[in-house]
């Protein structure tokens, strides 16, 4: 499976998973609070941040209705397209946003909603385009992103394995092979048993793409399983606070949750070493100690053929090892052996 690059940095089976720091709307259309987001993402160490980028009125109809866990974490009297309008950043913002990540020196792009999203995305030289999950079958506003050269991201939430195949399909024949294919549970938080983190593995053998996931869940500890599962791109939704309004703060991770996730990642990714078991050289002084050795449980005079009830087995590991319990017993003592002794191959 090859490499794909995004921006400077080379993401696939040889390196560390890349990590999208999803600031998406939760900086509640304020360009400060993206500006801190920014700032954030680069202190916890993500290799990226992610924005969402749209028109409301390009996006959703006026009397467009709320699912069901906006409703709950907005004004339940609002349609989806007045809460969207507060939560757009201008098409003057998001240069700002990207012009300040570049002077920053922190990977930008975003989640287009539409074709002229895309434009202006094209416009900024994104260094990815994210596919969110509700564009998966959006067959316009793929094969034009598959067209502009440069690596799709995408989401899968909301899909079948007939529908992601699909969407491959297109952005393929629209002439990009650097795909990202990211598995997702489009719902907000998702339970920990509907996630099916072995749809990875699914998606591994199904498709030649670097695959990933986009976590929704509580906590850390599932997108921690999905690398050592495989997945080279995380994506994970963050804020500033979760008690800030708006729909999706709180199934977000704020700062210092993100940078024990990504901690985690990393410490992962390091001990998944080599699948060759063996013994390793700061093993050797502990085996010494910690293994045992056949060793005299009574005083046994020179001459005498050693059975069982003369023998146990103790710690240190200098001497004959247990594995050799049954060549042992029936052996003829060479010399008088001590309570307590540990056996040496020379003594039998």
């Amino acid at each position: 499976m090859k490499e794909v690059k995004i921006g400077k940095t080379l993401v696939g089976k040889n390196h560390p998973a890349f990590i999208i720091a999803e600031a998406g709307v939760n900086h509640n259309g304020d360009l400060a609070t993206a500006y801190k987001m920014v700032d954030a993402a680069i202190e916890f160490g993500a290799n990226a941040i992610k924005f969402q980028t749209f028109k409301a009125e390009n996006l959703a109809q006026k009397d467009a209705p709320k699912a069901a866990y906006q409703k709950d974490l907005t004004d339940k009297d609002e349609t989806q397209y007045d809460m969207l309008k507060k939560l757009e950043l201008s098409k003057e913002d998001t240069k700002k946003v990207f012009g300040y990540c570049k002077d920053k020196t922190i990977e930008c792009f975003s989640t287009p909603y539409g074709i002229e999203s895309a434009k202006l995305l094209q416009e900024l030289k994104t260094s990815a385009f994210k596919i969110g999950s509700g564009d998966v079958d959006n067959y316009p506003l793929l094969t034009m992103i598959a067209k502009l050269n440069t690596p799709v991201i995408l989401s899968s939430g909301m899909s079948s394995l007939g529908d992601v195949e699909e969407s491959i399909k297109w952005v393929r024949e629209g002439g990009c092979d650097d795909i990202l294919l990211l598995h997702c549970v489009t719902s907000y938080p998702a339970k920990f048993e509907d996630v099916h983190l072995r749809v990875l593995q699914t998606f591994q053998q199904a498709f030649d793409v670097l695959i990933g996931f986009s976590d929704h869940t509580p906590g850390i500890a599932v997108p921690i399983a999905a690398v050592a599962l495989g997945a080279k791109v995380i994506e994970k939704h963050f804020t500033l606070d979760k008690n800030l309004p708006g729909p999706d703060h709180k199934a977000s991770l704020e700062p210092q949750e993100m940078k024990a996730m990504i901690d985690g990642i990393r410490n992962v990714e390091a001990s998944m070493g080599s699948p060759v078991k063996r013994l390793l050289s700061n093993e050797i002084p502990i085996k010494a100690v910690a293994r045992k050795s056949i060793t005299a449980s009574i005083a046994i005079p020179k001459g005498t053929v050693l059975t069982e009830e003369m023998l146990t087995v103790k710690r240190p590991g200098k001497g004959i090892s247990p594995k050799y319990w049954k060549i042992v017993l029936g052996q003829q003592t060479r010399i008088d052996i001590e309570i307590d002794q540990v056996i040496t191959w020379d003594m039998i």
